[in-house]
């Protein structure tokens, strides 16, 4: 083997256990370590207020301004006669 390849060789081992020790690590962190109380119930960011139902409607009922057909534009109209 030459010095190169042996140096190659090397490298790509150091590469290895270096990438195996970081994954090790931050796959058996602490959750207190990280700030992670992890016997607290999710929140998802939603402000609920409870207020009484109102009993009659806010809005009056929508009324059309055209009644009957509505007439149709020039390009779809028949021949005139």
């Amino acid at each position: 083997m030459s010095h190169r390849m042996i140096r190659s060789l090397a490298l790509f081992a150091a590469s290895a256990a270096i990438t195996a020790g970081a994954v090790v690590a931050a796959t058996r962190q602490d959750s207190d370590s990280i700030g992670v109380d992890t016997g607290a119930a999710m929140s998802t960011g939603v402000t609920v207020t409870e207020s009484i139902a109102p009993t009659t409607l806010s809005v009056t009922r929508a009324t059309p301004a055209i009644k009957g057909p509505a007439p149709l534009p020039s390009e779809e109209q028949g021949v005139p006669g």
